[in-house]
């Protein structure tokens, strides 16, 4: 039982990770209908920009606690402004100037920008893989039989918190504000939301900005939690983030932190009870299976075709 919650509180910590970066891909699905396929680099970008910042900070564990927390508050403001601007970017090149086009072609130019990105962090920053001493450190043990200990570290703590801060302030956002009300509208009709004045253009690009911060967020906690990064992280994640949107219901936000939870919880018990090389096989293997009996994922809706 003790080694069970071990893995409970690693799966948790993990899937918010990818819940984070789901959100992203939802977003801009609920919209236009698309799959931004950029979007796990976008992850990479901001993972890469707050190892930038916090070498140039010399931020280290030995900092104290007030000097690491107002660092790394200053680390996650700036890989957000300058992902987002990355966000921002990849929708005016990629997707407004195709946006009236066949489906396929925006998703062809995501995959180019997909690729451009890697190449350009591959070629910046140099293919090796970057390490980070452990900033955050410590943890408090729960459990103490003797045999097993079960521990929740800092780093884990501070990951779902932040995460349950971000969707109870996106729910906010979403549900409250006219912006919020603005994407609401383009999900449901974007051709009326234009007739009744809602600056459509204006909305989407919010959209992909917002979607970017947050993958922002999570390359931030995916670079303290784990310590190391490439240029090839966007991809994995952003598989993962991908299946965990579908799983939870593409185009539902709470299905993209949902699916993004049930992605790492499947991920980390297979890796602790079964074999660690066959982890993405259980994890597709359950997308698989949910699909069959459940098309729209768990918290999705099914689509109603107008004709």
């Amino acid at each position: 039982m003790d080694y069970f919650l071990q893995q409970l509180i690693n799966g948790v910590a993990l899937g918010s990770i990818y819940g984070l970066i789901a959100i992203g891909y939802t977003m801009v699905y609920g919209i236009i209908g698309m799959i931004n396929f950029a979007h796990g680099d976008i992850f990479m970008v901001g993972s890469f920009l707050a190892l930038i910042v916090i070498v140039g900070l010399g931020l280290t564990a030995a900092s104290g606690i007030g000097v690491i927390f107002l660092a790394l508050a200053l680390v996650v403001l700036i890989a957000m402004v300058l992902t987002a601007v990355w966000g921002w970017t990849v929708e005016r090149i990629a997707y407004r100037p195709l946006r009236g086009s066949f489906r396929l072609a925006p998703l062809i130019t995501a995959i180019g920008m997909s690729i451009i990105l890697q190449n350009y962090i591959q070629i910046t920053q140099d293919a090796r893989v970057k390490p980070l001493q452990p900033i955050i450190t410590g943890g408090y043990t729960l459990i103490d039989s003797g045999d097993f200990a079960v521990r929740v570290s800092n780093i884990q703590l501070l990951i779902v918190v932040t995460t349950v801060l971000l969707m109870i302030g996106f729910t906010m956002l979403i549900s409250r504000t006219s912006l919020g009300r603005s994407q609401r509208a383009c999900e449901q009709d974007m051709k009326m939301a234009a007739l009744l004045g809602v600056n459509v253009d204006r909305t989407i690009s919010l959209t992909f900005v917002m979607g970017a911060a947050l993958a922002a967020v999570a390359g931030v906690m995916y670079l303290l939690y784990y310590g190391v990064i490439d240029f090839y992280i966007g991809f994995i994640a952003g598989v993962k983030a991908f299946t965990a949107a579908v799983l939870g219901g593409i185009g539902s936000l709470p299905g993209a932190m949902l699916g993004g939870l049930l992605i790492g919880l499947i991920e980390t018990f297979w890796s602790g009870y079964f074999s660690i090389e066959y982890k993405d096989v259980a994890a597709f293997s359950i997308l698989a299976i949910v699909l069959i009996f459940m098309p729209s994922g768990l918290l999705g809706k099914p689509e109603v075709e107008k004709v």
